[in-house]
C-alpha cells in the first residue's frame, strides 16, 4: 500500500534547543527541480535577540574551556557528522541538484574541516602569540583571547561545506557564534545542528537561523552584545550599510571574500575572532 511521506518543518537552533520561530513564520525550501523538500523556520528580529542572549550566556563556558577540550569536541563534531554522511550527502544531492559525487565531496570536506580546525584549538595561540623584548626587569607576553559573540552571514550558495567554513574556525578560540544559514538551502544546516545538539557542544554556543539574512543581518550588525560579525556570505547584501552599523557598536567586522572559496580553512580565520591581551610580569631577581 502507498502512503504519504511526513514532510519534515526545519526549526530554529537557539540555546541547544529547536524552537520554531517566534513569529511564527515558515518558508517552503525547494529541490534544484523545484520540488518540494521541506517547510523551514523564517527567523525574525525576535529570534535574533534570543539568539544573541543564549550566545552571551554561554561564552564564558566555552572560553573557560581548556583549549585541548576545545579540540576534542570539535572532533567529535567531526565524528558525528561522518556517522550521517549518507543524510547530509541525499540532502545535497536534491537540494543542489549536484551529482551523488559532488555532494559526498561536500560532505567530506567539511568533516575535513571540523578535524583541521579541531587540530589548531590547542596550537593557533603559540604562533598567534609571543614574548615581546622590553627594556626593563619584566617578562611580557602578548596572546590571543576570544572576542565574544560572532554573528556571521554564512555563504548562501553552499549548503554545508560554507557554513562549516564560516562556524569552525570562530568556535576554535572560545567565540560563540549566531549563524545566518542559506537561505536557498538551509537544510544541512539544520540537520547540522541536530549533530552539535548530539554531541558534546555546550548549549548556546553554535545557534542556527534560517529565513532572509536581508531581514535577520542588520539587527546582528546593530546589536551591541554582538562583538564581532563575519559577512563572508553578504556579498549579495548591503554589506556596506552592516558595516556602518557594526561601527556605532564598534564591532570587528571581516568583510565579505571573492572567489570560489571565501571561507576556505586559514590560521587567519581563527586569529581573526580574537584580541590580544599583553601581560607584564616581573622576573625575579634572585
Amino acid at each position: 500500500m502507498s502512503r504519504l511521506t511526513v514532510p519534515k518543518t526545519y526549526k530554529l537552533f537557539i540555546g541547544g534547543a529547536f524552537p520554531r520561530s517566534e513569529s511564527g513564520r515558515t518558508y517552503e525550501v525547494t529541490s534544484a527541480s523545484g520540488g518540494f523538500l521541506a517547510n523551514a523556520a523564517k527567523a525574525s528580529r525576535k529570534d535574533a535577540r534570543d539568539a544573541v542572549v543564549a550566545a552571551r550566556g554561554a561564552v564564558a563556558g566555552w572560553a573557560g574551556a581548556t583549549a585541548y577540550n576545545r579540540g576534542q569536541v570539535l572532533y567529535r563534531i567531526a565524528e558525528l557528522l561522518e556517522g550521517r554522511r549518507a543524510q547530509f550527502v541525499a540532502e545535497i544531492e536534491e537540494a543542489e541538484g549536484v551529482s551523488r559525487a559532488a555532494a559526498g565531496a561536500q560532505v567530506d570536506e567539511a568533516i575535513d574541516r571540523w578535524v583541521w580546525y579541531a587540530g589548531w584549538a590547542d596550537k593557533f595561540a603559540q604562533v598567534a602569540g609571543n614574548a615581546n623584548p622590553v627594556a626593563g626587569p619584566y617578562f611580557n607576553l602578548s596572546v590571543p583571547e576570544p572576542t565574544g559573540v560572532v554573528a556571521i552571514v554564512a555563504p548562501q550558495d553552499s549548503s554545508l561545506l560554507g557554513l562549516v567554513s564560516a562556524v569552525a574556525p570562530a568556535l576554535v578560540a572560545g567565540n560563540a557564534v549566531v549563524v545566518v544559514a542559506s537561505e536557498r538551502f538551509p537544510l544541512s544546516a539544520i540537520s547540522l545542528a541536530e549533530v552539535l545538539a548530539t554531541s558534546d557542544v555546550p548549549k548556546g554556543v553554535v545557534n542556527v537561523l534560517t529565513g532572509s539574512p536581508a531581514e535577520i543581518a542588520p539587527w546582528l550588525a546593530s546589536h551591541a552584545d554582538v562583538n564581532a560579525l563575519d559577512l563572508v556570505g553578504a556579498g549579495a547584501l548591503d554589506w556596506i550599510e552592516l558595516e556602518i552599523a557594526a561601527a556605532d557598536t564598534l564591532k570587528r567586522v571581516h568583510r565579505p571574500e571573492q572567489g570560489a572559496d571565501a571561507a576556505a580553512p586559514t590560521l587567519e580565520r581563527i586569529v581573526g575572532f580574537t584580541e590580544t591581551k599583553t601581560v607584564w610580569h616581573t622576573k625575579s631577581l634572585r
